[in-house]
């Protein structure tokens, strides 16, 4: 999948530019976005994901641009899976209808139809036995993973997750990582938020690094880790190694 931006910004009424004027075109199959908190990152996936309004700019993906009005935007998100920090899951729902209703009443299946779609995705995800729980119920790990069947239930083009396992501890840590690699080896397409390294340069083939609002390097992920350019980067990297987190 193609994804195109040309003089992409951001900056809300009377605050901070949260990204710099940017361009970016390249083929998409597995995309990591790093870098030092505050750098944009959040911000620029929520506008390839249609959430938010770009200040400037014009985005394409798969050659169609993404015009900025509602009737479009919500075509288009139908069309991409999205996990978010925490999940985002309705409180009140079982783990099943977190997954069905969405299919209902945005994707128009039967209920027979989303039912059985989201009770075999929990199944594949080992939430079987689950699926009568509401999120209260479930631990971080499990809520992120019905998070992640809920986003790809219906059959996305491309998946975003946004920074999935910050709140997480390292063995919920683990469990959500390992989905989201089972995922790439059966070809879907995503691009993930992440403070996770290790996960960053051996799951991802291409890495963006975002830094001050800017897009200061992109490419493949062993070159950034290994030989990276820019200062920021380097910094960037050298504190990891100096707190000795596994790349």
């Amino acid at each position: 999948m193609r994804v195109e931006f040309q003089d992409l910004s951001k900056q809300y009424e009377s605050g901070p530019v949260i990204l710099q004027p940017m361009n970016f075109s390249d083929e998409v199959h597995t995309l990591a976005i790093i870098g030092p908190s505050g750098g944009g990152k959040s911000t620029l996936l929520r506008i390839i994901g249609g959430l938010i309004a770009p200040t400037t700019g014009r985005l394409w993906v798969d050659g169609e641009e993404i015009e900025q009005n509602e009737s479009s935007l919500q075509q288009y998100r139908k069309k991409i899976g999205f996990v978010f920090q925490q999940g985002g899951l309705f409180r009140h729902m079982n783990a099943r209808d977190n997954i069905a209703v969405p299919l209902e009443q945005v994707h128009g299946l039967s209920h027979t139809e989303a039912c059985e779609r989201a009770m075999s995705l929990l199944k594949r995800f080992g939430l079987q036995e689950d699926w009568q729980k509401k999120p209260a119920a479930l631990s971080g790990g499990q809520q992120q993973r019905v998070a992640i069947a809920r986003a790809i239930a219906a059959k996305p083009g491309l998946l975003l997750l946004d920074e999935p396992t910050s709140a997480l501890d390292p063995e919920y840590t683990t469990e959500v990582l390992d989905v989201i690699r089972e995922l790439k080896e059966e070809g879907l397409r995503f691009i993930i938020v992440t403070h996770e390294m290790g996960f960053a340069r051996h799951a991802c083939d291409k890495v963006a690094f975002l830094c001050q609002g800017s897009l200061m390097e992109y490419g493949e992920s062993a070159r950034l880790f290994d030989h990276p350019e820019t200062e920021q980067l380097q910094q960037f990297l050298g504190k990891l190694l100096e707190w000795n987190l596994s790349l």
